[in-house]
This record gives structure tokens, sequence and C-alpha cells, in this order.
């Protein structure tokens, strides 16, 4: 397929890339070593389009595509991925809210979120559920006209931060399919018996921030129920279609960013009398990161491209997410490889770059679940 970016899209790209080269650079390593973040910064995104930018204008959303929103994580994650999640991260929910959401609930959320007013979340995982999401065990149980919900989720980005976090949780817990017991609902996080915990020392993408959140008895209005009673298992199913291919672009973004610092330190570091670029078993590792990024971009453009064209391809996101993290993984280990001692100290990019890598095959499906579900494409 011919992937020609638009001229629009070739605007979009620029821009992005203007903006994470002009504000990430020399805040990123305190981020990360602080655990902290600026929210200015993401406001300034804000402002210029960047956050939920396939939020509708009737929603005051820039009213982009799929391929545009991951043109933007790419740019951002090629500069710093920890910021560039701390900010994108700002609308993780608003494609559920769009999608199934009741105009009221639109109206209430999505304009908020697109002038940076208001941060979203998405509380899926528990302590003993993970890639298993039909093994959630949080409660919602109407009380009068209300939900009252309770529960913990762990791995919560904006936990702490956000202004409402959409719950995954048991609405219809006699239902015989484990597919049809959960629902979402809107939880605002000021609400009563809702707390979060920030989660201190990971690995990677310290500047978002991740918290351990627990519903106790929180009560909210049964209008906050996000679509059909009882459907929220396939809600989530197509969420994670959308989501994950951002994931992708954001791993693209990464490895870009892995092969860029390589390039520069190969061609200024010298040995044995000549620079690092100079040596064919260099020049092979670098071949081998470009084409490995290309593969994968390409793989993320396809299926961005079909999402937006109403021909999303489950097995297609999959092999997507699931090669796009891999080959993040192995160009930020290979940019580290060729700084040697240098890489393995934080005053270089090179081992930020190679720490935020791992999630990519973590986060919004393992590699292991891509897998499967490549797998029983072909065998169904």
């Amino acid at each position: 397929m011919n992937f020609e970016l638009t001229k629009e899209q070739k605007e979009v790209v620029q821009a992005a890339r203007k903006f994470a080269r002009g504000e990430f650079p020399d805040r990123a390593r305190d981020f990360d070593r602080e655990e902290s973040f600026d929210v200015a910064i993401r406001k300034k995104a804000c402002d210029l389009g960047f956050v939920g930018a396939f939020i509708e204008p009737e929603y005051d959303g820039a009213g982009y595509g799929l391929f545009e929103q991951a043109l933007i994580c790419e740019e951002f994650f090629a500069v710093d991925p920890g910021i560039g999640l701390a900010i994108l991260s700002a609308s993780f929910g608003a494609e559920l809210i769009q999608l199934y959401g009741t105009d009221h609930q639109k109206r209430e959320v999505l304009p908020r979120i697109a002038a940076g007013e208001a941060v979203i979340g998405t509380a899926i995982t528990e302590p003993d559920a993970g890639s298993d999401v039909t093994a959630a065990s949080t409660t919602a149980v109407r009380d009068g006209d209300d939900w009252v919900l309770n529960g913990t989720k762990m791995f919560i980005t904006n936990g702490v931060g956000a202004d409402y976090i959409l719950v995954f949780c048991q609405t219809d817990p006699d239902q015989e399919s484990r597919h049809q017991r959960h629902s979402f609902l809107l939880v605002p996080t000021e609400t009563a018996g809702y707390s979060a915990t920030k989660i201190h020392g990971k690995l990677g993408i310290r500047a978002s921030e991740t918290a351990e959140v627990v519903l106790k008895d929180a009560r909210v209005p049964g209008d906050r129920l996000v679509g059909k009673q009882g459907a929220g298992f396939k809600q989530l199913m197509a969420f994670f279609n959308l989501t994950r291919i951002h994931v992708c672009a954001q791993a693209v973004g990464l490895a870009r960013g892995a092969l860029e610092e390589a390039v520069r330190h190969t061609q200024g570091r010298r040995q044995f009398g000549a620079p690092l670029a100079s040596f064919q078993a260099t020049q092979f590792k670098l071949a081998e990161m470009a084409t490995r990024i290309r593969a994968a971009r390409n793989l993320y453009y396809e299926a961005a491209w079909q999402a937006d064209n109403g021909k999303l391809d489950h097995a297609l996101v999959a092999m997507a997410k699931w090669f796009a993290g891999k080959v993040a993984v192995d160009c930020a280990d290979e940019a580290l490889q060729m700084h040697g001692g240098y890489g393995y100290i934080d005053e270089y990019k090179v081992q930020r770059l190679y720490r935020d890598a791992k999630i990519m095959e973590i986060y919004e499906g393992t590699k292991e679940v891509e897998k499967l579900i490549v797998a029983r494409s072909l065998l169904c």
C-alpha cells in the first residue's frame, strides 16, 4: 500500500516534531530522576491540538483520524517517551466516551480534555487481573438510582492526577458468559470513596504518573454508565484496537530516537583511530535498526489507515503491537551497546530510552497476548 502522507499530515508531523524538540530535551532528565512532570507543557500541547486530536470538532477537538494521532505519538516518543506519555495519556479513555458515551457525557468531558482543562484515565488492570481482563473483580452494585463501586485497580495511568477515571467493573456478575459481566462507569476522582496512591520506582516512563486506585463504597449516579450495561468487555476490545495502534507508533518513535542517538554517537566517537561509524560491524547494526523501524512503521501505518477507513483488522493490530514493541526493545538495546560505558550513565539519553522501551511489550496487551491473537486468526 502507498502511505504517502498528505500535505496536512506532513504539517501535523512537522508541528509535533517542532513542539517536542523545543519543549522536551531540557527537562526530560530531571522529570525522569524526580518522577515528576510539569502540566504546563501538557497545556501547551492541548492549545496546539495535540491531545485528543481524534476528538470530533463538535466537542472542540481537532477532528483528526487515528492515523494523525499516531503520527503525533511517534514524534513525541522519538524525543522523550516519558514526557510524550504524560502529555498524550491525558485523553486515555476519551475514545470510549466518544464511541459509547451519551451526549451529556461527551459534552461534559471531551471539550475539557481537548482544552487541557481535564485529564481522563482508564482503570482496567487489578492486582489479580492483568491479561485476563474478564477476571476483574471490582464491583458496581445498583443502589436506587446510583452505582456503588468497590475494588482495587493497579498500574493506572493518571490515577492520581486525572479528573475522571473510566472504571471497568462487574455490573452483571451472574451472567453465565464472563464476557457479559462487565461495564464501564465514568467516575469523577473527586467522588467520596475514590483514592489513589502514586507508584514510585518504575523502570521507565517516569514522567508519566502511575497509581494504585482504591474504590471503597464510591457512589456515582446511574447516568455514569458508559454505553450498554454488560457490554464492557466488547467495548474494551474495541478501545484496545485503537489505542494499541498508538502504542505501535510510540514504539516506533522510541526506536527511531534510539537510532538517532546511535548515529550521533558513532559518528563522533573514535576508536582505533577512526569513528565508530566507519566500521562495518557498526554500519550493519545501524542498517538493521533502520530496516526494522521502517517495517514496524509500515505495519502501524496500515493498521491506522484501515481503522480510519472502517476496515479495522484485529490480527493486523496485534501484529503491529507485538512487532513494534520488539523493535523498540531491540533498537534501544543496540543503541546502548554502541554507546559502551557511556550508555550506562544517566547523562546520556540512550539509557533512558533503554529503560522506557520495555513497557512497549507490556502495556495495553503483552507480546504474548498479541501473538495469541495473531495465531488464533490463522487457526480459526
